[in-house]
């Protein structure tokens, strides 16, 4: 079992996320995460999508998509150079001033920013990797016990340009 990253390119139209999505839910594939949205050009949206299978799987998932109506490209992210990175926003509630603190010290150690605050609850928000996002996760939630909330978006990634990335 191996992560895996996939791209799609797909027609911008009603009901496609759902029938790209039905399709993993229909073969009982477990998406990690899944992003979706416009690109350029209006007709045509993006999706990001992770998943964990092993070769096999992995190989029919993309015949399968490849089969779909709605899809324009499949890009295998897989074994290609790629930046992805992960929204995530983290609020901690009933702050102190000494967790203020903290708080700010962290966001500066983590290269994040604390997007609003007020005296007793701070938001912070997160532009980084899932691996980098999950150590600030369990920082926050070991430091702020039973005080923290956190929301996250799916990875979006692009093909590296820098040959010396791959």
């Amino acid at each position: 079992m191996k992560k895996r990253w996939i791209s799609l390119f797909v027609e911008n139209d009603i009901g496609v996320l759902a029938r790209i999505s039905g399709l993993f839910s229909g073969k009982s594939y477990n998406l990690n995460s899944l992003t979706v949205g416009i690109t350029e050009d209006e007709t045509i949206s993006r999706m990001t999508i992770s998943l964990t299978s092993d070769d096999m799987t992995f190989e029919q998932v993309k015949k399968q998509l490849n089969r779909s109506v709605e899809v324009i490209k499949v890009i295998d992210f897989t074994d290609v150079a790629i930046h992805l990175k992960e929204l995530m926003f983290i609020k901690i509630n009933n702050c102190t001033s000494q967790d203020m603190t903290e708080v700010f010290r962290i966001a500066q150690v983590f290269d994040i920013k604390v997007i609003d605050y007020n005296p007793g609850i701070a938001l912070i928000e997160s532009v980084q990797t899932e691996d980098r996002n999950n150590d600030l996760a369990a920082l926050l939630k070991n430091c702020f016990i039973n005080r923290v909330e956190i929301v996250r978006g799916g990875s979006v990634g692009i093909e590296a340009i820098n040959t010396s990335e791959r």
